[in-house]
């Protein structure tokens, strides 16, 4: 049932929003593996570390919330409930436990990398259906690949 009118046609709205849709799950599953990985992070990098993933999880918490209110304004109903998440998300989890602040970094990079592979082919699939969405999208992404920039150069050899 669409309860709210899209200014978008049915197809555009349906590529649209099933790219909402898989941003909003892969933003509110990365927002709960960093938040954990706070929690229990140790090791001699735990306050930089513990720090940086605090702003991993304002960022994909403020962008999940940009993203479900854009799935509303094109009359798409957005799913953020935890069933959804944890039954369509692929976040990789960390496991249980004390996690070492290398560990952290190293599933942090992973995550990272994942959701922005996910969100190239989002844009790509955005393109000719939704150009706000398509925009909105490209800066989620660029936001991602720094963070991910960010917690890469803390494992770098150099």
């Amino acid at each position: 049932m669409t309860v709210l009118k899209s200014t978008l046609p049915e197809p555009a709205r349906q590529v649209t929003g099933d790219a909402l849709q898989g941003t909003l799950v892969d933003l509110l599953g990365l927002s709960l593996m960093a938040k954990q990985a706070h929690w229990n992070v140790v090791g001699p990098r735990f306050r930089s570390i513990h720090l940086q993933l605090d702003e991993v999880v304002a960022s994909a918490r403020s962008y999940a919330d940009t993203v479900a209110e854009r799935a509303a304004a094109l009359g798409i109903s957005p799913d953020g409930r935890a069933e959804t998440v944890a039954g369509t998300g692929s976040v990789a989890e960390p496991k249980e436990g004390w996690l070492q602040d290398t560990e952290v970094v190293s599933l942090l990079v992973e995550a990272l990398e994942e959701a922005v592979v996910r969100l190239r082919d989002r844009i790509a699939a955005t393109e000719k259906a939704d150009l706000v969405t398509q925009d909105l999208l490209i800066q989620i992404t660029a936001s991602l690949e720094k963070q991910r920039w960010m917690f890469q150069a803390e494992n770098s050899p150099l």
